[in-house]
């Protein structure tokens, strides 16, 4: 649904229009962006879908007031959640995306030539179409891969009842309110598993060490449980609360330890060999998570 009506998260001061996020977890953080245009604000049957022309960081996606993506720092997202685990992976076929309805990660997954197949589910499909419209600095516009395949419906239950095995697994959700707090239950990583090839490798965003260590721990202790192989790591995300974000990756089979960063694409603008190898150095105060 289209409406001309703008959220309380966006507020005119001084005659210039800006748009304020409430850190979710802790409710004590703010961070304002002065927007030049909204591109697109609608309402769909799951959130709150904005699409946005900010003065610092480009062209953004926000969900229900919280900032998701934008053309400026995107790719360091995109990049780490998507690269990692595929060159774990000895020789990946086929990667099921759950979420990532902005197109940034199965445009990233691309650059891969091994993969043959590269299925994206994402709940939202108005996220998608608007992304596609006004976000093609991230989701690359209207023309997709194609081996890519959009699903779109709830990861949830497609995790649940595929009967298809992914040699991948990646869990590109927003934070843990609404529609995707199932996403970082213990049931949904048991399907997640059973979703996997016996020498799969998964991956999800795991929020920031800064300011969500719960989250972090909580999803460590629920990937532990299920997998023998548990890594977390890092990015520098200018526009996620904090600055650094976490990435947790797990398998029953592959250590990132052994990944070979050769196969690393030429066409990345945050990842190099020597980060592929160095984001799983992680600082004391991350180290010691539980």
């Amino acid at each position: 649904m289209k409406t001309n009506e703008l959220p309380k998260y966006f507020k005119n001061i001084d005659d210039e229009l800006w748009f304020e996020e409430v850190e979710v977890e802790k409710k004590d953080l703010k961070i304002s962006y002065k927007v030049n245009k909204c591109f697109s604000y609608s309402k769909s049957p799951y959130q709150e879908v904005a699409l946005i022309d900010t003065n610092a960081f480009g062209p953004c996606l926000v969900l229900d007031g919280v900032m998701q993506t934008t053309s400026a720092d995107g790719f360091i997202y995109n990049e780490m959640i998507t690269h990692i685990p595929v060159l774990t992976h000895k020789n990946p076929k086929n990667v099921l995306v759950i979420g990532g309805g902005d197109c940034g990660a199965v445009r990233e997954l691309a650059k891969y030539e091994e993969l043959e197949t590269i299925d994206m589910v994402e709940l939202d499909e108005l996220v998608t179409e608007e992304c596609i419209k006004f976000l093609p600095e991230i989701s690359g516009g209207p023309s997709f891969d194609k081996r890519i395949n959009f699903k779109f419906g709830d990861g949830v239950e497609y995790v649940k009842e595929t009967d298809i095995k992914y040699d991948i697994v990646m869990v590109d959700s927003p934070d843990p309110e609404g529609p995707a707090k199932d996403l970082f239950g213990e049931e949904f990583y048991k399907n997640v598993k059973r979703t996997l090839k016996t020498d799969g490798v998964m991956v999800c965003q795991s929020e920031s060490p800064m300011i969500h260590r719960n989250i972090i721990e909580n999803t460590r202790k629920i990937l532990k449980n299920n997998f023998k192989i548990v890594k977390t790591y890092i990015a520098f995300v200018p526009t996620y609360p904090g600055g650094i974000w976490s990435f947790t990756m797990a398998s029953d089979v592959y250590d990132p330890s052994n990944m070979d960063a050769n196969r690393l694409p030429l066409e990345t603008r945050y990842l190099t060999k020597k980060i592929v190898k160095s984001c799983f150095d992680l600082p004391n105060f991350i180290s010691d998570l539980k």
